[in-house]
């Protein structure tokens, strides 16, 4: 990847974010985006940005890989693994060898897991806000190359970027409102899921494709891929209208 590329593509990212400060935007479509970028910016091979809600459970709200191997990775969070310590410390974590059992002791499940789905690497980033953190972004490598300082630093900021789309308009001094958008977040890939999973079983096809089906679906029509999804679980909406992949 060429310098100038890399450069475009984090001026997208903030552009991106510009629009999600003034426009009534998807919140779920752009952190899906996000992690897509950050795999690209980062040459890593897998990113999941994951939430807090209000008993402190990681959620997954957003994947650049939508298979179910790689969802189930993130979903062990919920009880274990780096992206739940730095969501309780607010501490990144880089660099974490996977196939080390000095480093993976505390969360050996989720270990066992990254490394059936391939992966030998991971780094983890805070989502913070001031003095603590509402979720974490988790980054998987194949491969054993060290994530350099600036990489780091550009890892963080993109997990800040998330930070700042999850909170946007938001009255910092209103924290039942913050609670509030958080769970509206997390509800929201609740029924993207629910809704992929009722596509691929109407389709007889994997989930992955369901969801770029769905996506695919909600940039032509302009509407937002929670709503669309909504439709599809309340069944308001005729299936046979979205084309199969």
């Amino acid at each position: 990847m060429t310098s100038m590329s890399r450069e475009q593509q984090v001026s997208e990212v903030f552009v991106q974010v510009a629009d999600s400060l003034i426009d009534d935007f998807d919140l779920i479509e752009f952190l899906e985006q996000l992690s897509v970028h950050c795999v690209t910016l980062l040459d890593v091979s897998a990113v999941g940005i994951l939430l807090a809600s209000e008993n402190d459970r990681l959620h997954t709200v957003a994947a650049s890989d939508e298979t179910t191997q790689v969802l189930e990775l993130f979903v062990i969070q919920h009880d274990q693994g780096p992206c739940l310590d730095s969501y309780r410390d607010g501490a990144a974590r880089t660099n974490i060898d996977l196939n080390d059992p000095s480093v993976t002791h505390a969360w050996p499940a989720f270990a066992e897991r990254a490394r059936m789905s391939g992966f030998r690497t991971s780094h983890v980033f805070p989502l913070r806000l001031r003095d603590r953190a509402v979720g974490a972004m988790n980054l998987f490598h194949t491969g054993s190359q060290p994530l350099t300082a600036p990489d780091a630093s550009l890892a963080q900021a993109l997990a800040d970027i998330a930070t700042i789309a999850l909170l946007q308009q938001r009255d910092l001094g209103q924290e039942q409102r913050e609670k509030a958008q958080l769970q509206h977040a997390l509800t929201s890939r609740i029924t993207i899921e629910q809704a992929k999973g009722i596509l691929a079983e109407r389709w007889n096809t994997n989930p992955d494709l369901a969801f770029d089906a769905l996506r695919a679906y909600a940039r032509t029509h302009q509407l937002r891929i929670s709503d669309l999804a909504r439709e599809i679980v309340d069944q308001t909406l005729d299936t046979a209208h979205i084309p199969r992949p």
